[in-house]
């Protein structure tokens, strides 16, 4: 357990300071990306230590499951925002509502 404690940290830390920091929506994904698969190690982790690996098996399998599918209409919202606006800086299209009111 000992052994990847310092790894989840990090994933955590750096996925944390993805988001917190970066106003690209992408490297937002990324830094999401990063906290889920910490996640996923902790999970692992926990499963092998209190010896219920099955449940943590099937918990890791919804994670990533869910996880595709969140990622994958994200991508898709951040694709739409950037074809409207041509940019993918979060503080640019904080007045999308207001563009495309105008562009009608």
């Amino acid at each position: 357990m000992w052994t990847f404690a310092p790894f989840i940290i990090m994933l955590c830390v750096i996925g944390l300071y993805c988001i917190v920091v970066s106003h690209n929506l992408i490297r937002i994904l990324i830094g999401i990306e990063l906290l889920i698969k910490a996640v996923t190690l902790l999970l692992v982790v926990v499963g092998s230590i209190s010896a219920h690996s099955g449940l943590s098996q099937a918990l890791i399998i919804t994670l990533i499951v869910v996880e595709v599918v969140v990622v994958t209409v994200a991508v898709g919202v951040a694709i739409g925002i950037w074809g409207h606006t041509r940019t993918l800086d979060a503080r640019k299209i904080k007045n999308i509502r207001e563009e495309v009111e105008t562009d009608d």
